[in-house]
């Protein structure tokens, strides 16, 4: 069944647009934290854009893509997307948890799906909630539950079939179940760029946005399902 699923994606930034912007103590603490993680020959401000992002206690969250399947009144199979987004990471949290609460209500015994959400993007919600100081949700307390009690539909894990060895990017497995993919203006690697130089989040939400519909087609591919037509994709404000 995947009318209980809600689908998210996260896009991050560092803290800060710069090492240097970081006070003493913090730096102490990047280096700490980071030092068995990268080549000996980066700066540090090279380590900070490759990696000041994807750690929790150093980033932030600036777009959160959600979406889930239903039927329109012609029984087609159809997919609702809607992002919450800015500069205040607080208020994106915020946000995301009354999208959250709201699809719960009507479906009790949701699940999150999404491409490696398990080690990423739910992990990630979670610190920044624990450090913004907000509630965590029931369905997000999570750190005393055991793995297994865990349920997420994890593209990655599905595709893993059990290898637990084996990393596969969101790009790399659309291509290889021929779907189309997100990939074409930017990428994971460009979001902190657009966004403290180019100063331009709707290019980041919209590639956020193509990145769920992506995970949209992959799951309808495990389940053997047509894929999503165009028309039947729905963007909400």
């Amino acid at each position: 069944m995947i009318s209980n699923l809600l689908l998210i994606d996260i896009e991050t930034v560092p803290q800060t647009a710069s090492f240097s912007e970081l006070n003493p103590c913090w730096q102490q603490l990047w280096r700490e934290k980071n030092q068995n993680k990268l080549a000996e020959n980066l700066t540090d401000e090279e380590g900070w854009k490759m990696r000041g992002g994807i750690l929790a206690e150093f980033g932030k969250i600036i777009c959160i893509s959600t979406g889930y399947f239903y039927k329109d009144e012609k029984d087609h199979q159809c997919f609702k997307i809607k992002s919450v987004f800015g500069d205040n990471e607080v208020e994106v949290l915020k946000q995301f948890c009354d999208l959250s609460n709201k699809f719960y209500k009507h479906h009790r015994d949701f699940i999150y799906g999404g491409h490696n959400i398990k080690e990423f993007d739910i992990p990630y919600i979670c610190r920044r909630m624990l450090i913004n100081n907000l509630p965590l949700p029931e369905y997000l307390w999570l750190h005393e539950r055991k793995p297994w009690e865990i349920k997420m539909f994890d593209t990655l894990h599905w595709w893993r079939f059990g290898d637990i060895k084996n990393y596969t990017s969101l790009h790399l497995l659309a291509n290889a179940l021929n779907i189309p993919t997100s990939k074409t203006d930017i990428d994971g690697s460009m979001v902190q760029t657009v966004y403290y130089q180019e100063n331009n989040l709707p290019k980041i939400v919209d590639y956020c946005q193509r990145d769920i519909e992506v995970v949209a087609n992959i799951i309808l591919r495990f389940k053997n399902l047509p894929l999503l037509k165009k028309e039947h994709i729905i963007i909400t404000a």
